[in-house]
């Protein structure tokens, strides 16, 4: 009879570590920030999967996506209440739990198929490391996009390993962090550090891997002068249930741009929604924008919703008084699912007719890249949540950016974390392309970002006020930005051909030992 390898824990205490760790993981993200507990939470979950077979690997993956994502995505309830909130992490959970199988069998056969030191310090990390990147990109691309809102790279976005992804893009990062765990994990169940004369065999690979993350400096980017940029947060009643008149976003964006009328700037940014009209449209919007761009002698790079017959995009549009305006426009090209129009609208209207109705527009993907010229110097862009997508800022890249200018509008998240742990994800991009960042939003938290991920200039959160910050200019295309959608892919789906290979080697080697009266192990 086959031998199964025993559990690492019961399931009782199994359960109890998953749920430690997704807690622990979940204090690794802004507000707490405490980066350092991903060297916690990873082992913790990881220990917790060992030994387990079928559903209790899934019921172990749930309970630790379960106390990550209805923690780290609270912020989801602040207006509409628990639905959405519930619906998207318990929708977070169920593919954590189902991506959970795969790392428990790779912990079951490759220890069959390659026993030794290489095998079990090398081979096996590096494929629980990969299927935990898999398990990211999973979530970051289905259903309907995906959310990548939970990587494992975003929680160094203060630390000092947020380095490493100028060279291997955020799933690299994630792969080094987790296989620097596994490689741990392994060295203590093997019992290397018992053995004096072969410790040290098994503390380098863990070793290596730490002096990586710690020691390896940012890729560097080329200076190429600065851009002086008039970043304005009006503080408007921007959010979905605001009370407030036509026009009032516009004023309040108005108002607060009136300080700094007359600095001398390169271009004056907007936040998301910035314009609560479709200024392509509305004579009256057009006139005030050709007005204000007279006034400063300088182009507006502004946000509004913008109709093209019977679509709606969210637009990013470059404003210059005497100019055929719009003279650019990037649409969004990652709208919000259930935020910015609904996916499948009949079936879900069935489960929630009241909140499914709530969203009348539905937004339609944009198709260019995100990046305008503003007088010569190329600006990458985002709106929202297309930060969180590799595609939208890598695209930037490799168009010419070499600036990134963020638009957003956290109005509808006041009072809660989201703002900062999509700030952090505005770091990481900054750090991993070597590019700085200005990430405004209608509300906060507002910044320029440095192409080293330190903050140059802010304004505080929940009051209205405007920033001029002369915002340092790059050239020069990181690896992180030119290899990291291959590295991404090699990990993720290399890990899951891997697992397959590894299966059907295990496979093999059980039948030739049955067939040859062998016990099997």
């Amino acid at each position: 009879m086959p031998v199964r390898p025993r559990p690492l824990l019961p399931l009782w205490a199994a359960v109890l570590a998953a749920a430690a760790g997704g807690l622990l993981l979940t204090a690794a993200f802004p507000a707490s920030a405490w980066w350092p507990v991903v060297f916690a939470a990873v082992p913790l979950a990881l220990v917790s999967l060992i030994g387990r077979r079928g559903w209790a690997a899934v019921l172990v993956g749930a309970v630790f996506g379960a106390a990550l994502f209805f923690l780290n995505l609270s912020f989801t309830a602040r207006y509409l209440g628990p639905v959405p909130w519930i619906a998207l992490s318990s929708l977070e959970t169920a593919l954590t739990a189902v991506m959970a199988l795969p790392l428990a069998l790779a912990y079951r056969w490759l220890p069959r198929l390659a026993p030794g030191t290489l095998g079990r310090l090398l081979a096996l990390p590096a494929l629980v490391a990969g299927l935990w990147v898999s398990r990211e990109e999973l979530l970051g691309t289905f259903p309907y996009g995906g959310f990548p809102w939970a990587r494992l790279a975003v929680t160094q976005a203060s630390s000092p390993l947020a380095d490493v992804a100028s060279w291997t893009g955020m799933s690299g990062l994630s792969f080094l962090i987790v296989f620097a765990c596994a490689s741990a994990v392994e060295l203590v169940r093997t019992g290397r550090l018992r053995a004096v004369s072969t410790a040290w065999r098994g503390i380098l690979p863990v070793a290596v891997t730490l002096v990586l993350l710690l020691a390896l400096p940012q890729f560097p980017t080329t200076d190429a002068g600065s851009i002086r940029v008039g970043a304005v947060q009006g503080n408007g009643p921007a959010g979905y249930f605001d009370e407030r008149e036509p026009y009032d976003v516009l004023r309040a964006q108005l108002a607060a741009t009136e300080p700094i009328e007359d600095e001398d700037l390169d271009v004056l940014l907007w936040p998301e929604g910035g314009v609560d009209a479709d200024p392509t449209a509305n004579a009256s919007v057009a006139r005030t924008l050709d007005a204000l761009s007279a006034r400063i002698d300088a182009p507006l790079l502004i946000s509004a919703v913008t109709q093209r017959g019977e679509q709606y995009f969210n637009s990013s549009l470059v404003w210059q008084a005497g100019a055929d305006n719009p003279t650019q426009t990037y649409d969004k090209r990652h709208p919000v699912p259930f935020g910015e129009y609904v996916p499948d609208r009949w079936f879900f209207n069935l489960l929630a007719p009241d909140l499914i109705g709530l969203i009348q527009r539905e937004y339609t993907p944009g198709t260019a890249a995100p990046f305008v010229d503003v007088d010569g110097v190329g600006v990458g862009l985002a709106i929202c949540f297309d930060v969180i997508y590799d595609d939208v800022i890598r695209d930037g890249a490799l168009a010419g950016a070499e600036v990134y200018m963020f638009q957003t509008n956290n109005a509808d998240f006041r009072g809660t974390d989201e703002n900062l742990q999509q700030l952090a994800f505005a770091r990481m991009r900054a750090i991993e392309a070597g590019r700085a960042v200005v990430n405004l939003s209608t509300v906060g938290t507002s910044q320029v970002i440095g192409p080293d991920g330190v903050t140059v200039d802010a304004l505080p959160a929940d009051e209205p006020g405007a920033m001029v910050t002369d915002v340092p200019l790059r050239t020069g295309l990181t690896p992180g930005i030119v290899a990291g959608a291959a590295i991404q892919s090699l990990l993720g789906w290399g890990s899951v051909v891997a697992l397959a290979v590894v299966a059907l080697l295990v496979r093999r080697r059980r039948g030739h030992a049955e067939d040859a009266g062998l016990p099997v192990v």
